[in-house]
């Protein structure tokens, strides 16, 4: 019993949080995620963070040319009425064919990769290494990607094998920068984040 009105109540606080989101008008410059049953709003990224999500957009889109995806930045992906903007998704090339049931982004089931870069200060680093990527594993998208200035001098983390009910990735390999990070699987397979993508 206890464990149904727990559900209940999930699932009510799921819907007035989405509902909320759905509401919000930002003023420009900011964002807003659901994340582990909560709305959090955060400044859009710096010059370095845009420069890394740029260099990684124009290269994976030429990795992925022809396999019938696309980098894609600026979209909502949504599952089970949470939220997210990553900085990066591959998906099809035609979003238009993973549609979320209410046209405001994307369904996660249709995502086969995710790429986070890191932004600086304790809350949005545990958000991006942590709540974010127990999100992206629990909605079963298969890669994570996560390219972290902010681990030692550098690196870039590789996610794989989703984990739905622990919320974790079973698979993590972690790649200093100098040495490329290479996408293991899906449309990105082969893709490599080396220098010329990290350098500063």
């Amino acid at each position: 019993m206890a464990d149904e009105l727990d559900s209940a109540s999930d699932s009510d606080l799921d819907e007035v949080l989405w509902q909320a989101w759905k509401a919000m008008e930002l003023p420009e410059g900011y964002r807003a995620e659901i994340i582990e049953g909560a709305i959090e709003m955060s400044l859009t990224g710096c010059r370095r963070h845009a420069v890394l999500v740029n260099r990684l957009r124009r290269a994976v889109d030429t990795h992925v040319a022809h396999s019938g995806s696309a980098a894609h930045s600026g979209v909502n992906v949504i599952h089970r009425r949470k939220a997210w903007l990553p900085d990066l998704v591959v998906a099809p090339l035609d979003l238009d064919e993973i549609p979320d049931e209410d046209g405001l982004g994307v369904d996660a089931a249709g995502v086969k990769m995710v790429v986070e870069v890191a932004s600086p200060g304790h809350r949005n680093l545990q958000r991006d290494r942590i709540r974010k990527r127990r999100e992206y594993a629990r909605a079963g998208i298969p890669v994570c990607v996560i390219v972290d200035d902010f681990d030692d001098d550098g690196a870039v983390l590789v996610l794989t094998s989703p984990d739905r009910k622990k919320g974790k990735y079973a698979d993590e390999h972690r790649v200093p920068y100098g040495t490329d990070a290479v996408v293991p699987e899906g449309p990105a397979k082969g893709f490599a984040i080396g220098k010329e993508i990290v350098a500063s």
